[in-house]
């Protein structure tokens, strides 16, 4: 995490609030708010509202849909991480007798279960939850829609799944555990399952005419882990500084990491708009960006919480209306404005601690039959291999036995390794079968198909 608590300069604020000005006119709603969170914490808060003298601070709570299903993807994960399930399980291994047994947890996370988009009538999000009791009344009598792993299909009912699950496997309640396991550690105070004031009512906006109408809050029961939560600018500002960073008390950085990586096939339309889907984070190219978050929407509410690693900026957009404002281009456009207006300043370069020999004889360039490519020891105490043209390239993770994994791309999972002589002197790289020589079909390493003996030729 960056130590750099520097304000926002006057233009930067002064753009997030013109943004933020012309949504909430232009999508008349009755009110909205906005943060801007840098470098692990917030440097800006907004607020519009149709109410003289009376603006929405960051301890209002308004419902916030569908970003509750990252929570609960949270919970899965820390039930993962200590080694009570695995994502690979089918549901049924845990939580039998669903009808939904065959998909997998990792499935139901990234919404490849092949469920429904939603629970069977009356509208869920309009009506009490004490009218559908049981998981058999939200899965309805055939719960799929498509052959489970094949395609994403956003599902609402696939999470209520994953809330039954965090219920069985820690025996209690699903509000419950994510209030002990989740909410507390990191200090989200005012999120909860039912408002407490202060909060904002929802409204409907009349699509012709500028009048309103009250939309119902209803308790969801057991669709409450897809989307009950009410919370607020400032505590989904702490959320998404644990999504970036990673918190021990609650689940680690390789694990947020995980979660912000794609898990589910694009669809074409999908495909074409650059968004996927993680585990528990929707994930989307805007502008050349990479973002990662949730947005989330129930009658009288819309919510987006949208992230940059890169830049280490993050939006949260707030508002009280069932249609107007699109949060997922208002978060983006405000982490937009603060990344071009004020773009991350890197860290000092710093020269490494204590250097293993072995390791860095290793530095430098490498042969893949022959494509050029160069080994640069990181700053993490990995390394990163990628030719010095386009073509496959990774960082690689130490394992501390003298070999690597690889983290991304290609690469990733695939195990590098020096192959040394019994002199101890280094023959050749192999990563996952590929060999890497100091020279191009170097005919004293182990190349596969060996190397012709009358060595490189002109043509006669």
């Amino acid at each position: 995490m960056t130590t750099s608590h520097q304000e926002l300069l006057p233009g930067t604020r002064r753009a997030l609030l013109h943004r933020i000005a012309v949504a909430q006119s232009e999508g008349r709603t009755p009110s909205l708010v906005a943060a801007v969170v840098r470098g692990g914490r917030v440097v800006w808060h907004g607020a519009r509202t149709s109410v003289d003298g009376h603006a929405p601070d960051e301890n209002v709570q308004y419902r916030i849909g569908s970003i509750t299903k990252t929570f609960t993807a949270v919970l899965v994960l820390r039930l993962r991480d200590e080694g009570v399930l695995s994502l690979g399980d089918p549901l049924e291994k845990h939580l039998p007798g669903t009808g939904a047994g065959e998909a997998t947890i990792a499935e139901l996370l990234a919404h490849t279960s092949g469920l429904a988009a939603e629970s069977p009538g009356p509208w869920w999000e309009r009506t009490p939850g004490s009218l559908r009791p049981e998981l058999a009344d939200v899965l309805g009598e055939q719960p799929f829609r498509h052959p489970v792993g094949r395609r994403h299909h956003y599902s609402n009912p696939g999470y209520t799944l994953l809330g039954a699950l965090v219920e069985k496997l820690r025996g209690a309640p699903w509000e419950d555990v994510l209030r002990r396991e989740v909410l507390e550690p990191l200090g989200l105070t005012r999120t909860s399952g039912q408002p407490s004031a202060p909060h904002a009512g929802g409204w409907a906006v009349h699509p012709w005419a500028d009048v309103l109408l009250p939309e119902p809050v209803e308790d969801l029961g057991r669709m409450a882990p897809a989307g009950q939560l009410w919370s607020t600018t400032g505590d989904l500002a702490k959320f998404a500084v644990f999504l970036t960073y990673g918190d021990e008390r609650v689940l680690s950085a390789e694990t947020v990491r995980e979660m912000r990586a794609p898990a589910a096939p694009a669809e074409l339309a999908d495909l074409a708009a650059g968004v996927t889907y993680g585990l528990g984070l929707q994930v989307f190219h805007w502008n050349g960006r990479l973002l990662v978050g949730h947005s989330g929407s129930l009658p009288g509410f819309l919510a987006n919480l949208t992230i940059s690693v890169d830049d280490d900026v993050a939006a949260v957009v707030l508002t009280n209306c069932t249609s107007g404002p699109l949060p997922a281009a208002l978060g983006a456009d405000l982490v937009r404005i603060v990344a071009e207006a004020e773009p991350r300043i890197p860290e000092p370069w710093r020269p490494l601690p204590d250097v293993d020999p072995s390791v860095l004889e290793l530095a430098g360039q490498w042969y893949w039959g022959t494509q050029v490519f160069a080994l640069r020891l990181t700053a993490d105490g990995g390394v990163s291999l990628g030719p010095l043209t386009a073509g496959r390239r990774s960082r690689f993770r130490a394992n501390g036995d003298g070999t690597w994994t690889g983290l991304e791309g290609y690469y990733a999972g695939e195990v590098l390794r020096a192959v040394r002589r019994p002199d101890g002197s280094v023959s050749h790289l192999d990563l996952g079968s590929f060999v890497f020589t100091r020279r191009p079909y170097d005919e004293t390493a182990d190349v596969p198909g060996g190397v012709d003996p009358e060595g490189w030729r002109g043509i006669k």
